[in-house]
Protein backbone atom coordinates (compact mmCIF):
# COMPACT_ATOMS: atom_id res chain seq x y z
CA UNK A 1 0.00 0.00 0.00
CA UNK A 2 2.66 2.73 0.87
CA UNK A 3 5.00 1.33 -2.22
CA UNK A 4 4.77 4.60 -3.51
CA UNK A 5 7.46 5.38 -0.81
CA UNK A 6 10.24 3.58 -1.87
CA UNK A 7 10.41 5.79 -5.27
CA UNK A 8 10.69 9.56 -3.63
CA UNK A 9 14.15 10.77 -2.49
CA UNK A 10 14.78 12.12 0.85
CA UNK A 11 13.64 15.52 -0.06
CA UNK A 12 10.53 14.48 -1.14
CA UNK A 13 10.04 12.37 1.63
CA UNK A 14 10.50 15.23 3.97
CA UNK A 15 7.90 17.05 2.36
CA UNK A 16 5.32 14.42 2.93
CA UNK A 17 6.03 14.11 6.22
CA UNK A 18 5.96 17.97 6.92
CA UNK A 19 2.39 17.76 4.78
CA UNK A 20 1.46 15.04 7.16
CA UNK A 21 2.07 16.62 10.22
CA UNK A 22 0.58 19.48 8.89
CA UNK A 23 -2.85 17.46 8.69
CA UNK A 24 -2.27 15.67 12.17
CA UNK A 25 -1.71 18.44 13.94
CA UNK A 26 -5.15 20.31 12.80
CA UNK A 27 -6.75 17.62 13.71
CA UNK A 28 -5.27 17.43 17.08
CA UNK A 29 -6.14 21.24 17.57
CA UNK A 30 -9.68 21.04 16.24
CA UNK A 31 -11.39 22.46 19.10
CA UNK A 32 -15.22 23.45 20.59
CA UNK A 33 -17.81 21.61 17.80
CA UNK A 34 -14.83 20.88 14.95
CA UNK A 35 -14.26 17.54 17.53
CA UNK A 36 -17.27 16.28 16.49
CA UNK A 37 -17.14 16.09 12.86
CA UNK A 38 -16.50 14.29 9.71
CA UNK A 39 -12.72 14.55 8.78
CA UNK A 40 -12.69 13.52 4.71
CA UNK A 41 -9.41 16.46 4.47
CA UNK A 42 -7.52 14.18 6.72
CA UNK A 43 -8.28 11.17 4.51
CA UNK A 44 -7.29 13.13 1.32
CA UNK A 45 -3.71 13.35 2.89
CA UNK A 46 -2.84 9.51 1.88
CA UNK A 47 -2.47 8.80 -1.53
CA UNK A 48 -4.89 6.27 -2.57
CA UNK A 49 -8.07 8.11 -3.71
CA UNK A 50 -11.13 6.12 -2.09
CA UNK A 51 -14.47 7.51 -1.08
CA UNK A 52 -15.11 7.10 2.21
CA UNK A 53 -17.48 4.31 3.11
CA UNK A 54 -19.17 5.58 6.45
CA UNK A 55 -22.12 3.81 8.15
CA UNK A 56 -24.32 6.34 10.02
CA UNK A 57 -25.95 4.78 13.27
CA UNK A 58 -29.63 5.72 14.25
CA UNK A 59 -30.21 8.98 16.39
CA UNK A 60 -30.30 7.64 19.81
CA UNK A 61 -27.42 5.16 18.74
CA UNK A 62 -25.56 8.23 17.56
CA UNK A 63 -26.89 10.71 20.50
CA UNK A 64 -25.75 8.36 23.08
CA UNK A 65 -21.97 7.35 21.36
CA UNK A 66 -21.45 11.94 21.42
CA UNK A 67 -22.56 11.91 24.91
CA UNK A 68 -20.33 8.76 25.61
CA UNK A 69 -17.67 11.17 23.83
CA UNK A 70 -18.50 14.05 25.81
CA UNK A 71 -17.94 12.45 29.04
CA UNK A 72 -14.85 11.03 28.13
CA UNK A 73 -13.61 14.17 27.52
CA UNK A 74 -14.28 15.24 31.17
CA UNK A 75 -12.30 11.97 32.53
CA UNK A 76 -9.22 12.67 29.52
CA UNK A 77 -9.22 16.41 29.86
CA UNK A 78 -10.45 17.42 33.00
CA UNK A 79 -9.42 20.60 32.96
CA UNK A 80 -10.12 22.20 29.51
CA UNK A 81 -11.38 25.65 28.79
CA UNK A 82 -15.34 25.20 28.52
CA UNK A 83 -16.47 26.18 24.37
CA UNK A 84 -19.66 27.58 25.68
CA UNK A 85 -20.74 28.41 22.23
CA UNK A 86 -23.99 27.24 19.82
CA UNK A 87 -23.22 25.38 16.62
CA UNK A 88 -23.97 27.86 13.99
CA UNK A 89 -23.41 25.12 11.23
Amino acid sequence: MDDDLKSLDRDALIAEVKKLRTGIRQHRDATGHDLCWYHPDLWDLLPEKTEPSIAVPPWPKFMRGCIQYRQSLDKQAPGAPVHDKEFNG
